[in-house]
């Protein structure tokens, strides 16, 4: 399983990687700067072992106040340590620095998130039509987390946080292209006084993973990855009768109605196409403008803008423009634009590897593509926006809705009331006004998609519920 898996998998299973061992390879160049050996079977088993005996005997117990003051703890530490630990991101996967940073203030607010209202969160709620019940929240034990190296500390922030505060404890397989970023997360929940077992990561292979799944102690399964990863580790879960949490892949549409702001839309779909070098699930993928003029003029402007990028160092605060993850990545999208070419569409900005050391690729614009071209229906994970220019807002709908994902949308209107009956219709688990999707994560905002998309959700109050007992206790009246 675990070569299938690591073959297709576009996040959670660390597709880029290639070889058994965990590895630091930089993107900028091209280079291993490290490598990191995957434990045996038996230290996967032994580590369990430890994070199911804390459950047992200590952690479900702890006080919320205690596991507020470690959760805390670790997000000042990370915050501390903002810069070194940034540097590693920026490394491992190629984000920009600024990035990077931006990453791990949000991570540590969410932890923060997490220790200040978790006491809330958790307490027991009363059934007013019946007198005597009351419906308690508890934790339920292992939690296994597979995670993507795309947000090395946000993805694992937002399992840690709310699983660690209910009362869970949490186990980490994440992707093999960010070992040293998710060792150092790992250190900052030790440093924050965690005892063992708590917050763990397996450098592990997915024949281990498949043995946790299969483990009765490991009670729920998160993953961030492919529809393929998903469904694969959602079967095994569910042959298993263990409840999972799937946030999959994304094409999300970034519609402009004729009455927005043109010049904010072209500056906000440069920023939502373009971060992480598009290599991010809510990343705004599909352009829908209404009108052929302002279409033109959309065209016009993004195009400018990514003329005016500045390729180079993701370390260097003045780059722009940063690699994608790994060789892997940039020839799946030069892949994907020929064969959209060949079906009719037209590549009217970039298309090319950019030649200079490294996994650099040019920012893409394609046009004409028609619902028998299959770009109509995939997911391009790097700087590809795909651009439709329709007539009336009823086809720009009808085309935000035509694909089997469901995760982000954005929807661009001067008129807020209208904006809101618009939201409404587009089928996906967020919708953002006036904002490409990344701008506005907030640990408080629920997370997640439908459809292909995925299902449960992660964040804010509903986040936290996922992975607990919500048990019941009446007494005769």
């Amino acid at each position: 399983m675990e070569e299938k898996l690591e073959e297709r998998g576009r996040l959670g299973f660390g597709a880029t990687i290639m070889g058994r061992n965990y590895q630091t390879l930089s993107p900028a160049t091209g280079k291993i700067h490290k490598e990191f050996p995957v434990i045996s079977n038996e230290e996967a088993r032994h580590a369990l072992n430890t994070a199911h005996s804390c459950y047992t005997q200590d952690w479900q117990f702890r006080p919320v106040s205690e596991r507020a003051r470690i959760v805390a703890g670790a997000a000042k530490l990370m915050r501390a340590q903002i810069d070194s630990l940034a540097n590693l991101a920026t490394l491992e996967m190629g984000k920009l620095i600024d990035s990077s940073k931006a990453e791990l203030e949000l991570s540590a607010s969410i932890l923060e998130y997490y220790a200040e209202h978790a006491a809330d969160f958790l307490k027991p709620t009363t059934i007013p039509e019946h007198p005597g019940a009351v419906v308690h929240t508890q934790p339920i034990g292992v939690i296994l987390a597979i995670e993507p190296w795309n947000f090395p500390y946000y993805q694992l922030a937002r399992v840690a946080g709310p699983q660690i505060m209910a009362g869970n404890v949490v186990i980490v397989k994440d992707a093999r292209n960010v070992p040293q970023c998710t060792e150092a997360f790992a250190r900052l929940f030790k440093e924050a006084g965690a005892p063992e077992g708590v917050y763990t990561n397996l450098l592990c292979s997915f024949d281990a993973v498949n043995a946790l799944i299969d483990d009765f102690r490991v009670r729920g399964i998160t993953l961030t990855g492919s529809e393929t990863s998903g469904a694969e580790v959602a079967e095994r879960a569910g042959r298993n009768l263990k409840k999972v949490v799937l946030e999959l892949g994304g094409s999300d549409p970034f519609i402009v109605l004729e009455d927005a702001d043109l010049e904010k839309a072209v500056a906000d779909g440069v920023d939502g196409r373009l971060s992480v070098m598009g290599q991010e699930c809510t990343a705004s993928k599909r352009f829908i403008i209404v009108g052929k003029e302002r279409g033109r003029l959309f065209q016009q402007g993004m195009k400018k803008a990514f003329d005016a990028l500045k390729f180079g160092d993701p370390a260097d605060s003045a780059t722009t423009l940063g690699p994608l993850s790994s060789e892997k990545a940039v020839t799946g999208l030069l892949k994907q634009i020929e064969t959209a070419k060949e079906h009719g569409a037209k590549v009217v900005a970039g298309g090319k590897r950019i030649d200079h050391p490294g996994f650099y690729m040019e920012p893409t614009i394609v046009t004409d593509i028609t619902p028998s071209n299959p770009l109509f229906q995939e997911e391009t994970f790097g700087p590809v926006a795909s651009l439709y220019i329709v007539s009336s807002e009823e086809e720009a709908i009808e085309i935000a809705n035509a694909t089997k994902f469901g995760l982000g949308a954005s929807v661009y209107c001067k008129n807020e009331a209208h904006a809101q009956e618009v939201a409404l219709k587009i089928d996906s688990g967020m919708v953002y006004i006036n904002s490409p999707a990344h701008s506005n994560f907030a640990p408080e905002l629920p997370f997640g998609g439908v459809k292909n998309s995925g299902f449960g959700r992660e964040l804010g109050e509903l986040g936290f519920g996922e992975f607990v007992n919500r048990k019941l206790v009446t007494s005769a009246q």
